[in-house]
């Protein structure tokens, strides 16, 4: 069964702050490709939901959060099974404080 995507608001926002970044210190086109190959990363997970590792820092919460790598980010979600969703909930920048990730 293949599932869609959903990019909560936290996730989104992430990805707004991440293009105004790249917009501000690298130029407009490195900004709009950058997130282009986030969201494209994501794609896959719609036929392989489970190709993600279990986020450790993640664990024990009530969600089984799992995670895919894009160059320095952790793309990380979780399986909805009930919504048939993959439900993206943070674009983790990994060169951050790696505790930072337990913010959302």
């Amino acid at each position: 069964m293949e599932l869609k995507i959903f990019w909560t608001d936290f996730a989104k926002n992430e990805l707004r702050k991440n293009f105004k970044y790249y917009k501000k210190n690298a130029s407009l086109r490195v900004a709009k490709n950058e997130n282009r190959k986030i969201i494209e990363a994501t794609r896959r997970l719609e036929k392989q939901p489970d190709i993600g590792q279990i986020e450790p820092l993640l664990t024990g919460r009530n969600q089984e959060f799992r995670y895919l790598v894009h160059q320095t980010y952790k793309i990380i979600y979780w399986i909805n099974r009930k919504e048939k969703r993959i439900e993206i909930i943070d674009v983790f920048n990994t060169q951050q404080y790696p505790i930072k990730i337990k913010r959302s």
